[in-house]
């Protein structure tokens, strides 16, 4: 423990409390190491269940995670601290924030006048106009819209669905790697995060199977676009899976189809397969813009009943000039134009760095979405070589629970022309760091 900040407390709520002050103050910075249960009961003049009460508590609010051998840690995003992407270094090409171009996101128009409204729109939260082109949006691709819902965008959409059907230390199966993001919001709903291996083809069948027999309560995966490797389910991937969770009926399987019309890829949903407990949602913030909070959500009778309940006793619903603002861009057929515009330009850039990189002999993978995976043995070499050169790319340690490390790299903006250059700066930095630290 830094000399800096002392944990104290003589009951398990008053050092809960003292970690959580010292997490969001800044004096227990993310992955720092918790002293041992037995040695701060000692230093306390308290019992070492007194202790692991409080850890357990920090630990089902996110605040810590514990780490086998490792002990207990501050969350890389604990739940109390207020953490932002670090700003990016004057000078250098942002290639790590894994946001789509701006070139092919259309300007948004909200309705020009909104009369005023009496009371709340809780009895009628949905437009139907914007409702039945979510529905469409959704058959296109085979996924069942006979239930459909919104939110104010995917996370938000899957907090309150595990939330309301799991309780704290539940399992929750997640991708490895996965999307950082959820990595951090599982535990911080309380919930046990199970990894589950993906490969090209995504989530990989007996991994999920072994994580299912484990005691997990929900799935939550991506069927297309996967964050980061670009993973995307497959015909006979996607038959498998359900196969497998055919076994637990009970469990509820969630879709982020986030990259679903920019992705490059075909949709194999698991959600067109007759599952008994499934959600598939889908943002808008990818192809129409970062600031439009609105998700589409298809789902099963009870889990919408669910969603929407819990929704209607929060945030009740979301707002109508966001509704009829989404539902103007997805009826427009320019907006159409450029967005498929876009799912090309994409396509190519991705394509482009994986074939530079691969002129050096680097292995990467990107089959869809907007990012591309490259395996690497020394993640802080390659990020920090690489800023050296003028290039900003995302460690991989966010994404990953026990699989091997790598480096992010968001391909949406970059050229092919400064592909090629990036491949070559890549290929320098892996000779220096092999110069380094040996073959």
């Amino acid at each position: 423990m830094a000399a800096q900040y002392s944990i104290v407390g003589t009951t398990a709520k008053g050092i809960a409390a003292s970690v959580e002050r010292g997490v969001s103050e800044g004096g227990l910075g993310p992955g720092r190491a918790l002293p041992p249960v037995r040695r701060l009961a000692e230093e306390l003049g308290v019992s070492p269940g007194t202790v692991a009460t409080a850890y357990k508590e920090l630990r089902q609010r996110g605040v810590v995670v514990t780490r086998g051998r490792g002990g207990t840690v501050v969350a890389e995003a604990p739940s109390v601290a207020s953490r932002r992407p670090p700003r990016v270094p004057e000078g250098l090409v942002d290639l790590a924030g894994g946001h789509p171009d701006p070139a092919f996101l259309p300007e948004l128009r909200p309705p020009a006048r909104v009369g005023p409204v009496y009371g709340s729109h809780r009895a009628s939260p949905r437009l139907g106009r914007l409702e039945e082109l979510t529905r469409a949006w959704f058959a296109r691709d085979g996924v069942p819209a006979e239930h459909v819902t919104f939110a104010h965008g995917a996370l938000d959409c899957i907090a309150r669905l595990l939330s309301t059907e799991l309780r704290p230390g539940d399992a929750v199966a997640v991708e490895d790697p996965g999307f950082h993001h959820l990595l951090d919001l599982v535990p911080a709903l309380g919930l046990r995060m199970v990894p589950v291996a993906v490969d090209a083809e995504g989530l990989m069948p007996e991994a999920l199977r072994t994580a299912l027999r484990s005691g997990v309560r929900a799935v939550v995966c991506t069927p297309r676009g996967q964050n980061p490797t670009g993973a995307y389910f497959t015909r006979g991937r996607r038959d498998e899976l359900v196969a497998v969770l055919g076994e637990f009926p009970e469990v509820l399987v969630v879709e982020d189809d986030h990259n679903a019309d920019i992705s490059g890829a075909s949709a194999y949903t698991l959600a067109a397969a007759g599952l008994e407990r499934w959600a598939h949602v889908r943002t808008a913030s990818k192809h129409l813009g970062i600031d439009l909070r609105w998700a589409g959500v298809a789902c099963d009778s009870v889990t919408l009943a669910r969603h929407d309940g819990r929704m209607l006793m929060t945030s009740g619903w979301v707002s109508h000039v966001l509704q009829e603002t989404a539902a103007g861009l997805l009826a427009d057929e320019e907006v159409r134009r450029l967005v498929a515009g876009g799912e090309a330009a994409y396509a190519a850039r991705r394509a482009a760095l994986i074939e530079a990189l691969a002129g050096h002999g680097i292995a990467a993978v990107g089959a869809s979405g907007l990012n591309v995976w490259v395996p690497v043995r020394d993640e802080s070499a390659v990020v920090n070589g690489l800023r050296t050169r003028g290039w900003w790319v995302a460690a991989g340690a966010r994404f990953r629970i026990t699989t091997g490390a790598g480096v992010r790299i968001t391909t949406a903006a970059l050229g092919v022309e400064r592909a090629r250059v990036l491949a070559g700066d890549f290929a320098g930095v892996l000779g220096e760091s092999q110069a380094t630290y040996g073959g």
